[in-house]
């Protein structure tokens, strides 16, 4: 009895420190380097491509990386033994990625972008949930599987549908649809907008990375968007596309722990007003996106460290200023490779055979709620983006 209470606490820190357990870990492995070979092998293939057009940095070694993984999942296939490390890519490296990726602003630059990214994220959320809801209806499809696209359009694609599914009772066919419209429609614009962006808001990086966040649904596709704008117009300024982009997604993110209680609770209710078994509540633990809390440290340690080479002193009384830049660089750049690397396994996991399951009134409500949230984040983008000052 010991032991196992013993093992537990460690269990608990050995997935807060590496993401997983270390007796799982060797599983992973395998996957993990395929992700991370198909990386090195797109940013050879981008550099040829780019030689050959003549332009550098226009094709974006993450863009050949995505496709580089489709290409492998949908020809050769993934072996079993890969499937556990590139899903752990995805979604654990991806995360790590995206808190490394704090160190590169200040605390008052994530705050100012997150302050006036509110109005934008409610109302795209707000579009979604309304537009989705509303088709949904009009095809004569269930409610369940509207409220899964809505969710997932609106707030943080497949890990907003997979929490909101015990909480309305959702079949098992439904969440598959609802997460393969999500990546569908995903996918597309992770390629398409980062274009359509710097068409529409003329370059400006904040109004464009304010887009990318709010418009993209997944969180891994935003962050891909944001690098493939940074990489093809070569952006080197900071905060970049990435850095906004990413701000805004995580804004997004933290509203699922208001919008999945409230969107569960109205839909018991409605239940329990038929006499129907109003299914699971749903844990706020399992809402709260940590990571987000992880990418605010960062950016506090940057502005701390900051303060104390501002001041006329060293960062956290360790680096000279020489030295903290080095720091910064060095964790700039594992953040990208990890960034990256959850890129490769966006590609590996999408399988074409499964998203073509997807019918043809799904499609219709994906593709009218992405169209409705895109256009409402470009309106609002251009009305508060320019308040950001950074």
């Amino acid at each position: 009895m010991t032991d196992v209470a013993t093992s537990r606490p460690m269990r608990l820190w050995e997935k807060l420190l590496l993401g997983t357990t270390i007796d799982q870990a060797p599983a992973l492995i395998p996957g993990v380097l395929l992700a991370a070979a198909v990386v090195v092998v797109a940013v050879g293939l981008a550099e040829l491509i780019n030689s050959a057009l003549g332009f550098d940095g226009l094709v974006s070694f993450i863009l050949v990386a995505i496709v580089l993984g489709m290409v492998i999942r949908n020809t050769v296939g993934l072996h079993e033994r890969f499937q556990s490390g590139v899903s752990f890519a995805l979604k654990k490296l991806l995360r790590l990625g995206i808190i490394l990726l704090g160190i590169r602003l200040s605390l008052l630059d994530v705050l100012e972008v997150g302050v006036f990214g509110i109005p934008i994220v409610v109302g795209a959320v707000l579009t979604g949930l309304i537009v989705a809801t509303r088709a949904t209806r009009w095809l004569g499809l269930s409610d369940r599987l509207g409220t899964l696209i809505a969710i997932g359009t609106g707030i943080c694609g497949a890990t907003a549908i997979v929490a909101t599914a015990p909480g309305i009772k959702a079949r098992d066919e439904e969440v598959a649809y609802a997460v393969a419209n999500i990546t569908i429609f995903g996918i597309v614009a992770m390629v398409l907008y980062p274009f359509l962006g710097n068409l529409i808001f003329s370059g400006d990086i904040v109004n464009t990375g304010l887009f990318l966040g709010t418009s993209i649904h997944e969180t891994a596709q935003v962050a891909g968007a944001g690098l493939i704008y940074d990489q093809s117009f070569d952006i080197s300024a900071v905060p970049s596309v990435a850095d906004i982009a990413v701000i805004g997604k995580l804004v997004r993110n933290a509203m699922m722990v208001v919008a999945i209680p409230g969107i569960t609770y109205v839909y018991a209710q409605r239940l329990r007003r038929r006499g129907e078994d109003a299914g699971k509540k749903t844990r706020m633990l399992d809402l709260v996106p940590v990571f987000i809390l992880g990418f605010l440290a960062m950016a506090a340690l940057r502005s701390i460290g900051d303060a104390g080479v501002n001041g006329g002193g060293s960062a956290f009384g360790i680096w000279e200023a020489d030295a903290w830049n080095d720091v910064i660089h060095a964790i700039r750049t594992w953040a990208e490779y990890l960034l990256a690397t959850a890129m490769a396994g966006v590609g590996l996991g999408t399988s074409i055979a499964q998203l073509k399951g997807l019918g043809f009134k799904p499609f219709v409500v994906g593709i009218a709620a992405a169209f409705a949230v895109g256009v409402v984040s470009v309106g609002l983008v251009f009305v508060f983006g320019p308040l950001i000052s950074i």
